[in-house]
């Protein structure tokens, strides 16, 4: 039974290559190029107030490093400041204020985002690879990664492999305490593609995501965040209908500053709970 529909599955898939490779032309001409935001991509602000006695600036210091592909980078949004990062850094103070377990620790933020447009998974290893080792260990690295090894066709164990190589270098060199990976996007969701290639690419995008979380749940420090986009329409909508086009940019591929604004506020709730010594947690979020 298994085979028989094994076999039915590649039988359909082949039935509807022509149209998948027709309608991935028409959104790879059609699709708007967004520029990278403008603006800083990195510096250092206050966190709270909350930090008593402090002898060494470094132990008080929140280190975030966000890396990745298009959406580290914050395309979608018109600068840094309505970006994931830069969105995350009042998320973070909020949280600091909210949570005493996590804001007791810190009294800064130190940021900063290494991402690209168009970077695969081998692209942002290489990047690490590239990157100066930081003179104190890294607290916290976010990263977006997936999209771009979906959309070239990555092999499942090549994409296993850059996972584990990534991990690997973000404990060494960087020294990195919380290792986060965001989920892959929900791709059939996304206003630009159109079906049946949009369910084709979603199936693509759900089957690398799958071996994240199993990467993910293997080793300790690393986490995989399971970003709520439910979540996020429910909170925009409080209770009324929307068209959730709102939640991506013009190219309708991108998020839109809307989105990266939810996407940071989960992302910040986790990170605070993540160095909350007195949170009770799973290897999910």
């Amino acid at each position: 039974m298994v085979a028989t529909t094994t076999i039915a599955g590649a039988a359909k898939e082949m039935l509807l290559a022509p149209i998948y490779l027709y309608q991935g032309y028409k959104v790879k001409r059609d699709t708007v190029r967004l520029p990278e935001p403008e603006g800083e991509r990195h510096g250092r602000v206050k966190l709270t107030d909350a930090v008593q006695q402090i002898t060494n600036d470094n132990d008080h210091t929140l280190s975030v490093m966000v890396v990745g592909d298009s959406a580290a980078a914050g395309v979608g949004s018109q600068t840094q400041q309505d970006a994931l990062a830069g969105q995350l850094i009042p998320a973070l103070q909020q949280q600091a204020l909210g949570n005493q377990g996590f804001g007791q620790q810190f009294a800064t933020l130190s940021w900063s985002v290494q991402a690209t447009t168009g970077h695969t998974s081998f692209d942002i290893l290489r990047r690490l690879y590239v990157i100066p080792k930081p003179s104190q260990p890294l607290d916290v690295m976010v990263i977006s990664v997936g999209v771009n090894d979906t959309t070239s066709k990555v092999a499942a164990a090549e994409w296993q492999q850059r996972l584990e190589a990534i991990i690997a270098i973000a404990q060494r060199k960087f020294a990195v305490r919380q290792l986060i990976f965001a989920r892959l996007p929900q791709m059939e969701r996304m206003p630009a593609l159109p079906a049946p290639l949009s369910h084709f690419v979603g199936s693509k995008a759900a089957k690398l995501d799958d071996i994240l979380q199993q990467v993910c749940h293997a080793h300790d420090g690393v986490t995989y965040m399971a970003t709520d986009f439910a979540r996020m329409i429910d909170e925009h909508a409080n209770g009324a209908p929307i068209d959730i086009s709102v939640m991506f940019a013009d190219d309708g591929f991108h998020p839109s500053s809307l989105m990266y604004g939810y996407w940071a506020q989960q992302l910040a709730e986790l990170i605070a709970e993540l160095f909350d010594p007195s949170a009770t947690r799973s290897s999910t979020a």
